[in-house]
């Protein structure tokens, strides 16, 4: 097995030490929303946006004023990209059903998707206003049926952006909150004063966002931890360097610490790539930031087969792996750890960032390998139920109840299954004592 790098990206331990300080910044900025709430939530939005209006929800006024400047273009086109994530999601929907089943005459197993009943969708927009996030999240989790969906969003250049505004609303989110960063994930979870918390959080966003996720999951849900954007290229000589220098830095552009992979077994590939991406740093108008990122955390990988490049991109597990080769749909078969494909050169990681209709929101820092994207199923919690209709049914699995409740120990679990025994068996089985089996009651 023979693999180069012909260029690095930022050493582990570099960005161990990144995630150290990230990880004290949030605990410190959560510990301040939990015990000052309003008062802490609108000094964070002071210094870090620089934005401190009357309320940071958003009145039905607020709202059709915001939507109102947008053209009629505009508009048409969230509501096209906004109905292909609905399409999606409804499918989707659809694949899971409820069950009920008589395993046994008497025994009845079921169980039920019920939807989460609050949800608080964050949708990053400081940098870019990413107005697909509210499709992602908001729009899904209507679908699925959630009661409560609030969303929150930074000020974009001092002000609401009214195209993300717009696709929240239109997704269908009850309460809108124009709060950035790690004050607007804590005020949704943890709640305060003015906003009541909800049961679970979901998007996408930075390191801060995504940190301030894994340390508020356990008081409430999550649906993965998706930040910052990360995005991998397989490609063979089946296609050229422009082709992928443009979508490695489409996506480095996100943000300074956004990792671009470019994964192949064509060492001239690789050559030619790295020369055309500073080529095209030379004119991208968002060159500072994707230039950062590429610097850092770009990574150019060269394989001796495809066999290797399966192995390495199923242990980088990136958020967004492209696939263009002659084998497309053998990646599909056999890569097992990643968050969202993209198979050929006619498509692009954009397209299901903006507008395909899978979703944008997936597992980034190696949780591919546990873990897909946000998804309709996120929003649904799956319940089991049983019921008993027979005394026949009650005394048999009561019985077996019994007999394996003394073999671990739990005899108070055990006297559960023996009052049943008793009821609806017959049986006059001895405080504590296991159930015997019909076999050996006849052999007795």
């Amino acid at each position: 097995m023979s693999i180069t790098y012909l260029k690095r990206g930022k050493p582990d331990v570099e960005r161990a030490e990144d995630d150290a300080k990230t990880r004290q910044i949030v605990e410190t900025t959560l510990a301040d929303v939990a015990a000052n709430g309003d008062a802490a939530v609108r000094a964070l939005s002071e210094k870090f946006d620089g934005y401190s209006p009357t309320t940071f929800r958003l009145t039905k006024a607020d709202i059709a004023d915001l939507i109102a400047q947008l053209t009629p273009r505009e508009l048409a086109d969230i509501k096209f990209a906004q109905e292909q994530v609905r399409n999606f999601a409804r499918a989707q929907r659809g694949s899971m059903l409820d069950i009920e089943v008589e395993t046994l005459p008497g025994v009845i197993l079921g169980h039920k998707n019920i939807p989460v009943q609050s949800v608080g969708c964050y949708v990053p927009g400081g940098k870019f206003p990413m107005v697909a996030s509210a499709h992602m999240s908001v729009a899904t989790a209507s679908v699925a049926g959630v009661p409560r969906i609030i969303a929150s969003t930074p000020p974009f250049q001092g002000k609401p952006n009214p195209g993300v505004i717009a696709a929240m609303h239109f997704g269908g989110a009850h309460e809108i909150y124009v709060l950035g960063g790690i004050q607007g994930v804590a005020a949704m979870a943890l709640g305060t004063e003015t906003i009541e918390p909800v049961h679970m959080l979901v998007g996408p966003g930075n390191a801060y966002v995504a940190e301030a996720k894994r340390q508020l999951y356990g008081r409430v849900g999550i649906d993965l931890f998706a930040g910052p954007t990360e995005t991998m290229i397989i490609a063979d000589e089946t296609v050229d360097a422009e082709l992928c220098a443009t979508d490695l830095l489409g996506q480095a552009e996100h943000g300074y610490n956004s990792p671009a992979v470019l994964l192949t077994n064509s060492t001239k590939l690789a050559q030619e790539t790295l020369a055309e991406i500073d080529r095209i740093l030379d004119i991208l108008p968002t060159a500072e930031t994707a230039r950062a990122s590429w610097r850092d955390y770009g990574e150019v990988i060269v394989c001796d087969s495809y066999d290797e490049m399966l192995a390495v991109a199923d242990d980088i597990a990136s958020e967004h792996v492209q696939v263009m080769t002659d084998r497309d749909d053998w990646f599909l078969e056999h890569m097992t750890c990643y968050g969202a494909l993209f198979l050929g050169a006619r498509t692009n990681v954009a397209n299901g960032d903006k507008v395909i209709g899978t979703n944008h929101t997936l597992p980034t820092k190696k949780a591919g390998r546990y873990t897909g994207g946000l998804w309709v199923g996120k929003f649904l919690k799956t319940h089991s139920y049983q019921k008993i209709t027979t005394d026949e049914a009650a005394a048999s699995i009561g019985a077996y109840g019994s007999r394996l409740c003394v073999l671990e120990g739990f005899v108070g679990h055990a006297e559960q299954c023996n009052v049943r025994v008793r009821r609806y068996g017959g049986q006059n089985i001895p405080y504590g004592a296991a159930a015997p089996h019909l076999d050996d009651i006849a052999e007795g």
